[in-house]
């Protein structure tokens, strides 16, 4: 059994029954705080067959970490289930809701913020990896691990995803940095970003803790808000969630003009991973404010994946939308007024053109960085037209 509680109060246990393939969750009363924002308390089960409660499941790795928790879990247990998974990382989870398994908490070592900076090699992301391997409640492909970091500067220790990338997408830390840059400048909440001394990683601060005041937020994926699991993560629409962000959030107005700027920032930039799992809501304790999350993994994909395309839907096409569908958009599906869309639209346009000049710059000194960096240069100046494309044009990727 794994148990939930929060505040210190038990709340709840979930159990899998391998005969059926069955996940069940329960309540221990009708009177608790709910774990999540789709399953109230109740005196009914809460069943999933073959896949972990979405709930649940957002903690889970994918990629790059999924492989090495299952080289451990089948050495040690013949085999590998998403039960299984959870209750190895489940105990050290730190948030608004927490968990016990009979792994129990292992205790972690912090380390020191500018010595990750300083000394962004491979035996340093090894090292914080093998360190915080138990921590690694995250998912997303790339290589990444949670970190107990302490800033000379604070008087707590903070958690941060470490982001580093592999030969298959070179310069990834930049490349998300200036996005995050730009994102940042159009006016959308952002985590706290630091890049490293050698750009070998990208250092985000968990934006659901405050350490200072010793508080957690509860977070959840817009995935398993609408009930689905991870394998269908490029399924659904941006209309979709847009109506999901509109309905949930107490601040409607604040969080659809983020997520309004959010989307076009991810036309501009052609940003092709943008998926369900990619937006959030943000809560207090007590889920009387509700609110769109600071943006997060946010990319320019194309300089990869050269034909490239959106992960969900608009107006039922995954193509690169111009100004025209993206104003149409903003007006039918985020509820703001023309000239809020056409203002927002405007800044956003502003804050690449920004961007543009500071990778120019950084290239002047970082010419490593030459290759993605005038890809993702040459994509966004395509995006400035403000005209539709199906794709990367011919010409633009003949070029590169």
């Amino acid at each position: 059994m794994i148990k939930t509680e929060i505040n210190n109060v038990a709340t709840g246990e979930l159990d899998y029954n391998p005969t059926e393939r069955e996940y069940i969750f329960r309540y221990f009363g009708n009177d608790l705080p709910r774990i999540s924002l789709v399953m109230p308390p109740s005196q009914r089960i809460y069943l999933w067959k073959y896949h972990l409660h979405p709930f649940f499941e957002m903690y889970l790795p994918e990629g790059y970490l999924f492989e090495i928790f299952k080289n451990i879990l089948i050495k040690d247990y013949g085999e590998i289930n998403d039960y299984l998974l959870f209750s190895l990382l489940a105990p050290n989870i730190e948030g608004r809701v927490n968990f016990q398994s009979e792994q129990g908490k292992t205790l972690f070592q912090e380390v020191n913020l500018d010595d990750i900076l300083n000394n962004d090699t491979e035996d340093t992301f090894s090292n914080l990896l093998h360190t915080f391997l138990k921590k690694n409640a995250i998912s997303g492909i790339q290589p990444k691990t949670l970190a107990t970091v302490r800033d000379k500067e604070a008087l707590n220790t903070r958690e941060y995803i470490v982001k580093t990338w592999g030969a298959e997408f070179p310069q990834l830390a930049e490349n998300e940095y200036f996005c995050m840059q730009a994102v940042k400048r159009a006016g959308i909440s952002t985590p706290t970003l630091h890049l490293s001394r050698n750009r070998r990683f990208l250092l985000v601060k968990r934006f659901d803790i405050d350490h200072e005041k010793g508080t957690c937020q509860g977070f959840e994926e817009v995935l398993g808000l609408i009930g689905r699991n991870r394998e269908q993560k490029y399924t659904g629409s941006y209309e979709q969630v847009a109506k999901l962000i509109f309905q949930a959030t107490t601040d409607k107005l604040f969080s659809m003009e983020q997520f309004f700027k959010l989307i076009i920032m991810n036309y501009l930039l052609k940003n092709g991973d943008a998926h369900l799992k990619n937006f959030g809501l943000l809560y207090d304790e007590n889920i009387s404010t509700i609110k769109i999350s600071p943006a997060y993994d946010v990319v320019c994909t194309v300089p990869y994946v050269f034909r490239d395309k959106p992960a969900l839907t608009m107006l039922g096409r995954k193509i690169w939308f111009g100004k025209k569908e993206l104003l149409e958009f903003g007006e039918k599906q985020c509820l703001l007024s023309r000239s809020e869309t056409q203002h927002a639209y405007e800044t956003c346009c502003e804050s690449v053109v920004d961007t543009i000049k500071l990778i120019r710059e950084h290239i002047r000194n970082n010419p490593a960085f030459a290759v993605i960096g005038n890809r993702m240069i040459a994509a966004w100046t395509v995006s400035l037209q403000c005209t539709t494309h199906k794709e990367m044009p011919d010409d633009v990727i003949g070029t590169w």
